[in-house]
């Protein structure tokens, strides 16, 4: 009894100790405060209500009450973020004490809080995220692991909802009547929002379910935008960037980003690439476009128009049915070359007839469609000279030379 009466104690982990241990920790300011240990209880009381609702998810007689305790601890959990946490940070910034990456936490704050006036239903998905990224970098910061794997799941499943609604409501805006300016500055935010997703939540979510059949899927274009991301991007990058986006939110964003407003996304990339083209002047990065274009006229007639259902133009629905049958009887050739000419052809030809309905609009890249059926050998150039017969002698002019002189005659008439 006297050798297990007799022991030593570490000054550190004495009682009183701990309660001066605690009171420090409970005054500190920032992540280790009051407004720390305020919002760990919000959001242990959140997890709690979370997980009883997805248990009983399919229970269908308490569902219903599962779900309002969630949602009001939810409620709670954000406002007790949006409390404490941003008067911290705002006092630690005030104080020039903050971190950089406080700084940078308090500004999207002010951007956010700006949309409340604008467009009430994007401010209250972006701030949601907003505030759950700031409690997700708290709980990683923590090391805690047990807590850290349970508010995983939870945010995951969350983030994933509040990126679908904010990609939903720029859909919804796209259809609205709206200037040229302000279709650009939706298309932007499109694609923005998909490639925030796809940077920052689409590889924990691959990390979680690796076999996952989506992930599987779209592994080869999610490949190809993480090689993308590496080096510094030109124009023709950024368009092959957010072509590949458009791609991945064909599976990733199939309801909230629907067929006609995708449609509109790839005509956008579309004129951006025809007004590359014709606006480069070094004829190695022209070419390099024009193979980004044929790459991405294939990609807009597979995942779009391919699976259109209702055409507002009947005479576009016949010309597309006419293009796939062409599109398709390119599988009949055995030689690859000759395969890839015909098929750069046939995307040529179809381009023209679309971009002929406006030809002063896009009369230089008609230009350049047509010289490239000449080097297809498709086209012929004729010599601009014509013969005129008259009382048995020949004429031999220039065709501008006889335009030129007309219209010289139609001024000196005036």
């Amino acid at each position: 009894m006297e050798e297990k009466s007799l022991r030593v104690y570490e000054t550190e982990k004495t009682f009183f100790s701990k309660i001066g241990n605690t009171l420090n920790r409970l005054l500190t300011p920032g992540k280790l405060g009051i407004n720390n240990v305020i919002v760990s209880i919000k959001r242990n009381s959140m997890l709690k209500s979370y997980e009883n609702y997805i248990e009983n998810e399919k229970n269908n007689d308490r569902k219903g009450v599962y779900l309002k305790k969630y949602e009001e601890a939810y409620s709670l959990y954000l406002d007790c973020i949006d409390k404490n946490v941003i008067e911290a940070i705002y006092k630690k910034v005030k104080n020039n004490t903050a971190t950089e990456f406080e700084k940078n936490a308090l500004s999207r704050y002010y951007n956010i809080i700006h949309l409340k006036d604008i467009d009430y239903t994007e401010y209250k998905n972006k701030k949601q995220k907003f505030l759950l990224e700031i409690d997700y970098e708290n709980v990683q910061a923590s090391g805690k692991i047990k807590l850290a794997n349970r508010y995983e799941a939870f945010y995951m499943d969350k983030t994933e909802t509040l990126y679908k609604n904010i990609v939903k409501q720029y859909s919804v805006k796209l259809l609205e009547d709206n200037s040229d300016s302000e279709k650009n500055e939706i298309y932007n935010k499109i694609f923005s929002i998909i490639e925030e997703y796809v940077t920052n939540v689409l590889p924990k979510k691959i990390e979680q379910d690796p076999t996952k059949e989506l992930y599987i899927e779209i592994n080869d274009e999610y490949e190809e935008f993480k090689a993308l991301k590496v080096n510094k991007l030109d124009q023709n990058d950024i368009i092959e960037k957010n072509m590949l986006l458009l791609g991945l939110s064909r599976r990733l964003f199939t309801h909230s980003l629907p067929l006609g407003v995708a449609e509109q996304c790839y005509t956008k990339l579309l004129n951006d690439l025809r007004d590359l083209i014709v606006d480069t002047r070094i004829s190695k990065k022209r070419d390099r476009a024009f193979n980004l274009l044929i790459r991405f006229i294939e990609e807009f007639n597979l995942k779009i128009l391919s699976t259109k259902v209702y055409w507002d133009n009947a005479e576009e629905k016949n010309a597309f049915r006419e293009f796939w049958k062409k599109y398709q009887d390119l599988d009949k050739i055995e030689d690859a070359s000759d395969k890839e000419k015909q098929k750069k052809i046939i995307f040529i030809q179809n381009e023209l007839r679309s971009v002929r309905s406006n030809e002063n609009k896009y009369n230089k890249i008609i230009s350049f469609y047509k010289s490239k059926l000449v080097e297809l050998g498709v086209l012929k150039v004729l010599p601009s000279k014509c013969r005129t017969m008259k009382a048995g002698s020949v004429y031999v002019q220039d065709l501008f030379e006889a335009k030129r002189n007309k219209a010289k005659a139609k001024v000196k008439k005036k």
